[in-house]
């Protein structure tokens, strides 16, 4: 019986055959770069026939937007900003809008990145100037909060930052441009005191998302396919690996095809 596959890393999609929830390549579990693959039938979700074997490659990256949102707590009517327009941040704006967040905006220092956002879930962009010479860092993170405050009309701050770059910039002007009691990820700590802020860690996803990833593509709310960039054949994938290793912001997401038959 042939069944679909989607085992994503960042920036890596394969397509062969079933939906899983082992992250492969992840140790101790080896990847999926062989011609057959086998897992326990219970960690197989269905995949709707109209849907081809890209977007199920793709079904697992939106299941980790899924559970940062969810973890989140991004609800309707919120004002999100998102730092990272890659593939995991751009799959959390395109998840919130979904979700019907009133406002989204994403961040990047990538001019490229950003224009593309805001053609795939974004209301708005921002690439941060550079830090003048001789600033500290914390007090331009700081100006750098106030001045996406003033461009976007945001007030006190967004509800919720979603921070998806792991770069110590982006994680300290998150919490200065949350509003107090706002949601947000890591910290300079006596700042986040004072402003009363909640963090909340996420990795991958937890039960439910999966089947949230597969309805949110299905139904059209999110065209995954927009995210690739390149395409290999599975004989290729050494050149794919070393593509995705140099980084260039050019490319988003690429795709490994299966084995053929």
């Amino acid at each position: 019986m042939l069944i679909r596959l989607a085992v994503t890393s960042a920036e890596v999609a394969l397509t062969t055959c079933v939906l899983i929830t082992v992250l492969a390549a992840t140790p101790p579990h080896d990847g999926t770069l062989s011609k057959y693959y086998i897992t326990q039938a219970d960690y197989c979700y269905p995949l709707p026939q109209h849907m081809d074997f890209e977007e199920g490659a793709l079904v697992d990256s939106v299941a980790m937007a899924v559970q940062i949102t969810k973890v989140g707590k991004v609800r309707p009517n919120q004002t999100v900003v998102v730092f990272g327009c890659g593939p995991v941040g751009l799959l959390c704006q395109a998840v919130s809008k979904a979700y019907s967040a009133e406002k989204v905006i994403g961040i990047d220092i990538s001019q490229s990145r950003a224009e593309f956002a805001e053609t795939f879930g974004a209301d708005g962009v921002f690439v941060p100037p550079p830090k003048p010479e001789g600033k500290d860092d914390t007090p331009w993170n700081d100006e750098v909060a106030q001045i996406i405050k003033d461009r976007f009309d945001l007030g006190k701050g967004p509800d919720v930052v979603l921070e998806a770059t792991g770069a110590e910039p982006c994680i300290q002007t998150g919490i200065h441009l949350t509003k107090k009691g706002g949601d947000k990820v890591v910290f300079p700590i006596t700042t986040a005191c004072i402003r009363d802020l909640h963090f909340r860690g996420s990795i991958r996803y937890t039960v439910g998302c999966y089947p949230t990833a597969v309805d949110l593509i299905a139904s059209g709310k999110i065209n995954v396919k927009r995210l690739i960039t390149n395409r290999f054949k599975f004989e290729q994938a050494e050149e794919e690996i070393e593509l995705v290793r140099q980084g260039k912001e050019s490319v988003i997401k690429v795709i490994i095809e299966g084995v053929s038959a």
